[in-house]
């Protein structure tokens, strides 16, 4: 009898244990205090990097196109707000769907995707229409318009609870497909990121004014 009932002991102990193991490894839909830590960073760092660009370099350094079909300095700092822009109403158009039931599997290591992608530069696309540079904006506009599209996100990032993994919305791009808010988010500085790239790139150029 009283093996009958350590017996049984055992097997409660082994499900409570198999109960929690699985509470505890369930996808939480909020961000993660390091998730949100590192898109700040992200954030922080991708702007004052354009920044940088675009208040230290010279009239002539921020106009100078490598080639005729090349954006300049400038036009990849206004593609970078004019995408933050763009990105944040996705954000935000996720947000204001339904809860996707199917977040998990449907989004499941895109964040890492995206990643990688952006960062190493990986795969070119055409800029859609909206989010390319229209070169009338001045250097002083530039600047106070992305400071303030920018301010807008990291508010955002700071202090948002929401479940911004169950929310989703589509990628144009079938490579993406489906993503939820919180990658949509992450999309900001890692697109900011891929482009400072391009601003060294124009830089780094053999004919690049030297003043």
């Amino acid at each position: 009898m009283k093996l009958l009932k350590g017996a049984i002991m055992l097997v409660c102990m082994i499900c409570i244990c198999i109960s929690c193991t699985t509470i505890s490894t369930a996808a939480e839909p909020t961000m993660t205090a390091e998730e949100r830590a590192k898109t700040i960073k992200w954030l922080k760092d991708s702007q004052q990097e354009t920044l940088d660009a675009l208040e230290k370099l010279s009239d002539e350094q921020l106009k100078f196109k490598p080639a005729p079909d090349r954006w300049s300095v400038i036009e990849v700092a206004e593609h970078i707000l004019l995408a933050e822009g763009l990105l944040f109403a996705r954000v935000q158009a996720a947000l204001a769907s339904e809860t996707n039931s199917e977040w998990e599997t449907k989004t499941k290591g895109k964040s890492e995707f995206i990643e990688k992608v952006m960062v190493n530069r990986q795969g070119r696309a055409q800029a859609p229409e909206n989010i390319v540079p229209t070169g009338k904006l001045s250097r002083t506009e530039l600047i106070a318009k992305f400071k303030e599209a920018r301010a807008k996100t990291y508010k955002f990032t700071e202090e948002t609870q929401l479940p911004l993994k169950a929310h989703t919305a589509e990628h144009p791009f079938p490579v993406f497909g489906t993503l939820n808010a919180y990658q949509w988010l992450i999309y900001i500085p890692l697109h900011n990121i891929r482009h400072n790239q391009q601003i060294a790139e124009v830089k780094s150029s053999p004919n690049f004014p030297k003043k």
